[in-house]
This record gives C-alpha cells, structure tokens and sequence, in this order.
C-alpha cells in the first residue's frame, strides 16, 4: 500500500506542474486573444496570418473587409488576425 501512495503523490506532482506550465498559459493566452478580436473596430490597423498589414473597413459576424491598398480590400476570416500593432503585450 505503501508503493501506491508515493506513486499516486507523484503523479499529482506532475499533474500539477503540467498545468501551471501547458495548460494554465494556454488557456490566458486564448483568453487574450478572445479580447483582441472582439475589440476589433472600424479603422485599427491589423496584420493578418499571412503578413498582410492593412486597415479594417467593415465588421461583419464572422469576417472583416480590411484594405491592405488604395482601392483594394478583401474579406478575411477573424480568425485570420494575427495581431494588432500596439496591443501585443
């Protein structure tokens, strides 16, 4: 009974670094990024997955209309921001 004990200890040991190191971290940063794109608004400037740097025109549900030169926009995904200079931190 003895062996089951320290290897049950153990094994919460583990456990609990696990998740104070992987999945505590994780799950802010999802967070994070949770805020980030729902914040989007009207005029930031955004750069997508690709690299692409632009400006958003138009929000719809689940895609943004971002002008990334004069006279031209496409429509990406949300998913698809990789980042608001700026609010990196």
């Amino acid at each position: 009974m003895q062996q089951w004990a320290g290897t049950i200890f153990y094994l919460l040991i583990f456990m609990g670094i696990l998740y104070f190191l992987m999945i505590r971290p994780q799950q802010k940063q999802q967070k994070q990024r949770q805020a980030m794109l729902a914040g989007l608004k009207v005029d930031d400037r955004v750069v997508l997955a690709g690299g692409l740097h632009g400006r958003i025109t138009k929000i719809k549900d689940n895609t943004l209309m971002v002008r990334i030169a004069d006279k031209v926009e496409v429509e990406v995904d949300k998913a698809g921001v990789a980042y608001v200079p700026g609010q990196e931190g």
